[in-house]
């Protein structure tokens, strides 16, 4: 019929991340990372939603960080990161861009050895990975 009640959806479909909270690991240092992890998903990343403009997001970079050097450093580097995360004033003068539009910002840009210091200008956009 004509005169129909219409089903108008405004909804945008949201893939959810599944999320592996496994504690599992083969050593106290990995099962140290992975219980930080988990409580930073649980508690603050799946509580306020996929709001993290960077792309590795921010647990994944806390990962690869700790992974990439060691838990103080990767920890220190994580807030690092997270503190700049929290700015939203001028960050498109800073980063460049993945293709989907989120900053690209991996851990491993990071280095306290100055000459190895690799800079990607804000106008270059990085192939998603």
């Amino acid at each position: 019929m004509k005169w129909e009640k219409a089903d108008f959806r405004y909804e945008q479909p949201v893939e959810q991340t599944r999320r592996e909270y496994s504690f599992e690991a083969g050593s106290t240092g990995e099962f140290l990372i992975k219980s930080i992890a988990n409580a930073y998903w649980f508690f603050i990343s799946d509580v306020d939603g996929d709001n993290c403009p960077f792309r590795p997001s921010c647990s994944t970079f806390f990962i690869e960080s700790v992974a990439e050097t060691n838990i103080p450093q990767g920890t220190l580097m994580f807030f690092d990161r997270f503190t700049r995360d929290m700015n939203v004033v001028k960050k498109h003068k800073h980063y460049p861009r993945v293709s989907s539009g989120y900053y690209y910002d991996p851990p491993d840009l990071y280095t306290l050895n100055e000459n190895q210091i690799e800079y990607i200008p804000p106008s270059v956009i990085v192939e998603d990975e």
